[in-house]
């Protein structure tokens, strides 16, 4: 049985890897899912719980690898940044989530495991990855498309807080990323949150 699934409230469908129609959507948004199983991911050995439901989603962009639009090269992304980030002692592949240019969303941590993406605002927050470099250019539509129906999905699943605040790698560290022109879209998502954040503590922070 495959392991790419559609998700919504109501509906349930598995489809090949290989196979995929990335353009397809169903009527009620669902998004297809590229499971740990799908993309061959190694057995993770950090497993610290997330206490959910967390109140920040920080979106990144991977620079390098640079946009992947076939599933094919999606997954061997995946993996590349798995052994990367497992080379720098994380344990695993630092997103809880990522989404490729062909409109999948790939499990990287999920939504039950702190990540390691964005220091100590892990522990308060979900990670999405667009796989890519969004400094000049934006994403394909559908990955854009996915990335809010994932958003949508984990506040229906209770991980993410209803009145989530939305926000850029580069509000919470000093990095580029996501890009300046992925940021500037996001600034008009409903809930993207303006300014800078300083994570202080697992409990507190301050907005500077």
């Amino acid at each position: 049985m495959s392991n790419i699934i559609y998700y919504s409230a109501l509906l349930f469908v598995s489809a090949s890897v290989s196979g995929f129609p990335g353009a397809i959507r169903s009527p009620d948004d669902t998004f297809p899912l590229c499971t740990r199983a799908c993309w061959g991911a190694k057995p993770p050995t950090d497993t610290r719980a997330l206490n959910t439901s967390v109140p920040y989603v920080i979106i990144h962009h991977t620079a390098i690898p640079a946009a992947c639009h076939t599933t094919d090269q999606c997954i061997l992304d995946m993996q590349s940044m798995q052994n990367v980030h497992n080379g720098l002692g994380w344990g695993d592949i630092g997103y809880n989530f990522c989404v490729g240019s062909d409109g999948i969303a790939y499990e990287g941590r999920g939504w039950k495991i702190v990540g390691i993406h964005a220091g100590n605002a892990n522990s308060q927050s979900v990670g999405i990855c667009l796989i890519g470099d969004w400094r000049v250019d934006l994403p394909p539509a559908k990955q854009l498309s996915t990335t809010k129906s994932l958003i949508a999905q984990g506040v229906q699943l209770g991980v993410i807080s209803p009145d989530y605040k939305l926000m850029g790698h580069s509000q919470v560290m000093a990095t580029e990323c996501p890009g300046t022109a992925l940021l500037t879209h996001l600034s008009t998502w409903k809930h993207f949150h303006p300014g800078h954040v300083e994570f202080l503590s697992k409990t507190k922070n301050k907005k500077v």
